[in-house]
């Protein structure tokens, strides 16, 4: 059988982290969800399967997206070895299809629904992938507009991480680890004086 790619897509909203699931129209396991994916097309490689799932379900691709794990035959799919990626997308310039058949729909990481193919050890792999990301890369990138307040960029990592980050000492390091800088430009929140925006030194994955 041939190998199957499979695109864990996170992304970040007000409820939490999500990810993107597709409601199955076919055998196997119709009217479940399942994570994007699919077999290899001739004389496709696996990184362009990825891209293409990436860029047909979102609407994006140059975003962060890394290949993350080969399990062998997960659940009752139809190849037995299932290579997968993940990704990390803005939410606000995510595109999804709209036809009512293998319906795509974000879903919060911590209330999925019964997952078909065993996809639920797929996206927990993913998840812990990312959080130790946070350490040492400046992936979030891949999940903030082009500029930023350090307050936005705070959000992100506390969804992620599962906690209260002090705020002090988060500006601290992600200034420190030299990832961000400022624009020279600001914006206005609400009645609170406005904030300095930022962009990202590179965006591009870097490790640091």
């Amino acid at each position: 059988m041939p190998a199957a790619v499979i695109v864990v897509i996170f992304t970040v909203r007000q409820d939490g982290l999500s990810v993107l699931l597709i409601e199955r129209a076919a055998e196997p396991c119709p009217g479940q969800w399942a994570l994007p994916g699919g077999v290899l097309q001739p004389g496709e490689s696996l990184d362009s399967a990825a891209i293409r799932k990436l860029a047909d379900e979102t609407g994006v691709s140059d975003v962060f997206l890394e290949q993350l794990y080969t399990f062998d035959r997960l659940g009752d799919g139809r190849a037995d070895i299932v290579v997968t990626y993940f990704a990390l997308v803005d939410f606000a310039r995510t595109r999804l299809r709209s036809e009512l058949t293998w319906r795509p729909a974000w879903h919060p990481v911590g209330r999925l629904p019964p997952l078909a193919f065993e996809n639920e050890r797929i996206v927990a792999y993913a998840e812990e992938r990312l959080r130790s990301k946070l350490a040492y890369t400046n992936v979030a990138y891949s999940l903030l507009p082009q500029r930023f307040t350090l307050t936005q960029m705070q959000h992100v990592y506390e969804t992620i991480l599962g906690e209260q980050l002090d705020k002090r000492n988060f500006r601290r390091r992600v200034v420190g680890l030299g990832i961000v800088q400022e624009t020279g430009q600001t914006a206005k929140q609400g009645a609170h004086r406005p904030a300095m925006l930022y962009e990202f030194v590179s965006r591009r994955p870097t490790v640091v």
